[in-house]
């Protein structure tokens, strides 16, 4: 039995394939996972409205993988939320802001190896993770 963070066998799989540099995309329930992610490869884990969480998803990952820059889709004004979040988790990391359609063609680069669809409702809970080195 693993005895690590994540347990999630696609995840785990897809992560030993990553290395720095690569991208992951956490993503809400609300993103257009299939025709907004490239290549990558795809893990829904959505299972119910809000289940798993966004936030859930990162601190997993956060435990297993290190990570040297977090993107995240910025909208026309105004402050999201789950942004204050996501730099606890990341440990106060900088969130680099993207407009909607610049973080969409972000997602669909070729370098954007593991997507991960959640059951998150909050909007704008995306976020695009770049792998550092171990």
């Amino acid at each position: 039995m693993l005895k690590t963070a994540c347990i999630n066998p696609d995840i785990m799989r897809n992560l030993s394939l990553c290395g720095h540099g690569d991208k992951i995309l956490i993503a809400d329930g609300n993103y257009p996972l299939d025709s907004k992610s490239g290549n990558a490869a795809k893990v829904y884990l959505g299972l119910t409205n809000g289940v798993p969480e966004v936030t859930q998803v990162l601190e997993v990952l956060s435990q297993v993988v290190n990570f040297e820059k977090a993107e995240v889709m910025e909208p026309d004004g105004g402050q999201v939320p789950i942004f204050n979040e996501f730099q606890d988790i990341l440990s106060g990391m900088e969130l680099s802001r993207l407009k909607r359609f610049e973080f969409y063609d972000a997602c669909c680069q070729s370098n954007v190896r593991l997507v991960i669809s959640t059951g998150e409702k909050r909007t704008f809970a995306n976020i695009l993770l770049t792998v550092a080195v171990a």
